[in-house]
């Protein structure tokens, strides 16, 4: 208890500043690959905690990294800071009320992840010095979550080539130690061209390329029915060909995004979708090309270090929040239907309360596969080392993802509470693996047995590098 009691005050030493860090990036949100102020927020007080600061990392100019200790295993805590567009909204409030700007928020609450990522590496960084301990952390400012990543591009780089294991959270309505279940996804750009002309006077001397990518929607529609039944697929336009109706559109683009449970399944669902834009092409005698914008894996679990992270949430116990948090959290959930808050205890194999605002419990380890799926740039990491995450309760119970009511919630007394908790956890997991080499090796033993069954392919082409320029 010792370790945990040390690790815990250092925390709290350093919250408040942790605290100040998440609001700032709040308050600067920031798209896909282009996370500069956030990045230079968290890249500064890395120095200013005396860690060694890498910047640029894996040729990306909002990755950073900082590390501290010396010898000894090397324990990555990550962190992310980017935001979603559409998803801006004043705090402190209960009802839509979009700031002037972009537009963009951070209804994902990264603002929280990445503060108490950072703050957990400190305290462990203390921890280590004060103890005269041999052992590294490294925190890993990584933009990009939301569609770019970036963690994939930095495990091909070989940024975690020398890792012993990776801890990391997400912001949710109840404390957990995450499941690792999600989905592979690969995100493909698919470009159509034709022939341009005049839509009344001689429309048969046009090709419409929209035409086509409307042929290629269907097609994949069609394909819905017989395709897995956790998979999904998704798409977006990024050009319609234009706003003249009058003007057969020449050119189209259409963004896929397509999900399955792992690697496997997903290259499958690739081709064929592949085949339909080919089908879609020929139909309207135009042409297509393909770009993959950026492409992650499944989660790997590790037993072990799930059970480690579950010790510490059964020491520490819930977020002591107050009635001003119950308050807010009420109001929050008047903005909900109820179908939203009975999902939310769903998806932990929870009995509905409807009456409770906010998270009083741990989830216990055992209640998985009642949870939606989801994809995330984590899964990369996982294949390359043992990795944990946690959830950590930072809003209402109910309150959807990527929602206005998220962002809403990001610089509350909820979500500060929230942030500090799961930071304990994350430090106290860390702290453990060091101080008990037992569970370290367990860990790898671990994450052996699952490589030697299905090994790592990275699901990044070659020659496809970081979409720097993905929000622009």
């Amino acid at each position: 208890m010792r370790n945990t009691e040390e690790i815990w005050r250092l925390v709290d030493a350093k919250a408040p500043e942790a605290i100040e860090l998440s609001d700032r990036v709040w308050g600067m949100p920031e798209l896909c690959y282009a996370e500069h102020r956030s990045c230079a927020e968290h890249t500064a007080m890395l120095e200013a905690h005396g860690f060694r600061v890498t910047t640029n990392v894996a040729g990306i100019p909002t990755a950073v990294m900082g590390e501290a200790g010396e010898e000894g295993p090397v324990i990555a805590i990550l962190g992310e800071y980017d935001a979603l567009p559409g998803l801006s909204q004043e705090a402190g409030v209960a009802e839509p009320r979009p700031l002037p700007g972009d537009g963009s928020g951070h209804g994902c609450g990264h603002n929280l992840l990445g503060a108490a990522s950072l703050l957990a590496a400190s305290a462990v960084k203390d921890w280590l010095a004060q103890n005269g301990i041999k052992g590294r952390v490294r925190y890993y400012g990584c933009p990009a979550e939301e569609g770019g990543a970036a963690k994939g591009f930095m495990v091909r780089a070989g940024c975690f080539d020398d890792v012993d294991m990776a801890i990391c959270w997400h912001p949710a309505a109840f404390s957990a130690v995450n499941e690792p279940v999600s989905l592979a996804n690969t995100r493909i750009d698919f470009s159509f061209v034709g022939r341009s002309s005049h839509a009344a006077a001689a429309p048969h001397l046009g090709r419409s390329a929209l035409d086509a990518v409307e042929l290629m929607n269907v097609g994949v529609n069609y394909m819905r029915e017989h395709m897995p039944s956790d998979a999904r697929i998704h798409y977006a336009y990024l050009d319609a060909g234009g706003i003249a109706p009058n003007v057969v559109q020449g050119t189209a683009k259409v963004r896929y995004l397509i999900r399955a449970r792992d690697l496997v399944e997903l290259n499958g669902l690739v081709t064929r979708v592949r085949k339909i834009a080919d089908g879609a092409a020929l139909m309207t005698e135009t042409s297509v090309s393909t770009k993959v914008v950026s492409a992650v894996s499944n989660l790997m679990g590790n037993t072990p270090l799930e059970k480690a992270m579950y010790d510490n949430f059964q020491r520490l116990g819930p977020p002591q929040f107050d009635d001003e948090d119950r308050r807010y959290a009420r109001e929050i959930q008047a903005t909900l239907k109820p179908e939203d808050i009975v999902s939310a205890f769903r998806r932990h194999g929870l009995a509905s309360e409807m009456e409770l605002p906010l998270c009083d419990k741990i989830v216990p380890l055992e209640n998985k596969g009642f949870g939606g799926v989801g994809s995330t740039d984590v899964g990369d990491v996982s294949w390359a080392v043992p990795t944990v995450q946690a959830r950590g309760a930072t809003c209402a119970i109910g309150t959807p993802g990527h929602s206005w009511q998220l962002t809403a919630q990001g610089k509350s007394g909820i979500a500060h509470k929230g942030l500090v908790h799961v930071a304990k956890i994350m430090a106290g997991t860390a702290v453990d693996a060091i101080a008990n080499p037992e569970i370290l090796a367990a860990a790898k033993a671990d994450h052996e047995k699952r490589m030697a069954v299905t090994p790592y392919v990275c699901p990044l082409p070659p020659d496809v590098e970081p979409p720097i320029q993905m929000s622009a």
